[in-house]
């Protein structure tokens, strides 16, 4: 896992290392440069005529000082924007008098140059330091960078915006960059649709600061990482049979929501789960077998909807949601579900919006149950929120006060775990924005479960390559022609792609 760090565990995994590896500041950065030079130069094209690099007084402007050098060597036209009346830090001075003796062109923020569209700018400004919103002469630059047509890469953190809190536009400028290049740790901000437009495509890049800081400091926070997901996958034995990967219930559909029912039976199987049964009304019965013949069909005795429980003591994991309907019966029996579950309970959907309005149910919800809510979902469940920020407190807290792990969907879905650990998602795009998206992820999770992955490794795994799968479509399809049964179909792709990985 990526730990997510605050600013100050930044501040002091960078004090760390100066002391414990040890090694200067001043070469430290050096190290980072070279880190971001490495990534820079292999976007400069043929179209670019020059690089323009703006450049604080603190250390993120030392950071673009060293870069320029650096592609200024190369025989790169490059000019630096300094402020010349600022007290610049210590490894910003060095780096400046570094630039200067190099030969680079350097301007003032008065005579700096006007920009055009075949430049690229290089944000060096603030970075992730900073604590308060940007005015006076650098928010007038900053507007100038956002309207012009240039290509932005930003160093580290685009300026004017926070990493641990919400950053407010109309307070002062912030860098609106195409791509960041995040310095050893992704930033909390880059997981939240606010800052999508300022961060644009962001990458981490190992600078070496000291495993010993790293793996000793704790986070709440992790983005998930494609070895992650290869240490969870357990491999098939040669003798194991259908019975060895779990029997899955999935408690589904209603009249006219049959969809939901088959894509989430679908998904289930997909996921490796030796056998399934859809627990559906009578008026399914013919599309269920129709549409997924690998499924078993449990009746209800209702025609049109889930109104009676099934004998619960032949399944390894139990999904429900998807479809459902909220008929009153509908209700009732949903309640009976959840008090009499003793095995892994994932719960989505319509068992979400019913629990909305029954919330003293979530008292005895089963140790341990997987809930899927898309944000509106969460809100209903958990109250109202203005932020990202305030969302990921709110969720960390329902998640502890009710004892069960919630899997917020939305780009960088977020798994949150009873003790209130938050793992992001690094896989999918906007095209799973689409009907039935959801009824996939929890057939694929209740499959998972079904298997004896751990509720965590479920989660994981499941959110994952649900959007791996969704990251295939897309790249066959393209984003607005996926739907929901892509993912389905991409699903063998996603395995296969992940157990490549890992042969390499």
């Amino acid at each position: 896992m990526l730990k997510i760090f605050s600013t100050e565990q930044v501040r002091k995994a960078d004090a760390y290392t100066i002391a414990n590896e040890p090694v200067a500041s001043i070469d430290l950065m050096e190290r980072a440069a070279i880190a971001c030079y490495n990534r820079i130069i292999s976007r400069i094209h043929k179209e670019t005529k020059r690089v323009l690099i703006y450049c604080g007084p603190g250390n993120n402007g030392g950071d673009g000082l060293a870069v320029g050098r650096m592609l200024w060597r190369d025989g790169v036209d490059v000019v630096v924007v300094f402020d010349a009346e600022a007290e610049p830090s210590p490894d910003n001075r060095i780096n400046l008098e570094r630039y200067r003796q190099s030969g680079g062109e350097i301007a003032s923020l008065a005579d700096r140059p006007g920009i055009e569209s075949t430049d690229l700018v290089i944000d060096a400004i603030f970075g992730s330091g900073l604590t308060k919103a940007i005015t006076g002469k650098w928010e007038d630059i900053i507007r100038e960078i956002n309207e012009s047509k240039a290509v932005v890469v930003a160093i580290d953190m685009p300026s004017g915006l926070f990493s641990d809190k919400i950053s407010d536009s109309g307070a002062g400028a912030i860098i609106r960059a195409d791509h960041t290049l995040s310095l050893q740790f992704p930033k909390l901000a880059f997981m939240f649709p606010e800052s999508d437009e300022f961060a644009g495509d962001w990458e981490v890049i190992d600078i070496g600061l000291h495993p010993g800081y790293i793996d000793s400091e704790p986070a709440n926070s992790f983005l998930i990482t494609a070895g992650d997901i290869r240490q969870i996958i357990r491999p098939r034995r040669k003798f194991s049979h259908k019975g060895s990967y779990g029997h899955a219930l999935l408690v589904t559909g209603s009249l006219g929501k049959m969809g939901a029912a088959v894509l989430t039976a679908r998904a289930c199987l997909r996921s490796g789960a030796g056998l399934a049964t859809v627990h559906i009304p009578r008026s399914g019965i013919e599309i269920m077998q129709t549409a997924v013949p690998e499924a078993m069909v449990s009746p209800d005795l209702w025609e049109d909807a889930f109104t009676t429980l099934p004998h619960l003591e032949n399944y390894t994991a139990i999904g429900a949601g998807p479809g459902l309907g909220k008929a009153p019966k509908t209700e009732s029996a949903l309640k009976l579900l959840i008090q009499e579950c003793h095995v892994p309970l994932i719960l989505d959907a319509d068992a979400l919006n019913i629990i909305s309005e029954n919330k003293t149910w979530l008292g005895f919800l089963p140790q341990g149950t997987i809930l899927t809510p898309h944000p509106k979902e969460f809100e209903r469940l958990a109250g109202k929120i203005v932020t990202s920020f305030e969302r990921l407190d709110l969720l960390q807290r329902f998640s502890a006060k009710n004892n069960c792990y919630v899997v917020l969907k939305g780009a960088h879905t977020v798994t949150c775990t009873p003790h209130g650990k938050c793992y992001f998602n690094p896989t999918g795009n906007p095209g799973m924005a689409t009907g039935g998206s959801g009824d996939v992820l929890t057939g694929i999770i209740t499959g998972l479960a079904a298997q004896g992955y751990s509720t965590l490794e479920s989660c994981l795994l499941g959110v994952y390559l649900h959007g791996l799968a969704g990251d295939v479509a897309a790249g066959k399809n393209g984003c607005e022609a996926l739907i929901a049964g892509d993912i389905i179909d991409y699903l063998g792709e996603a395995w296969l792609n992940i157990s490549a990985v890992d042969q390499k």
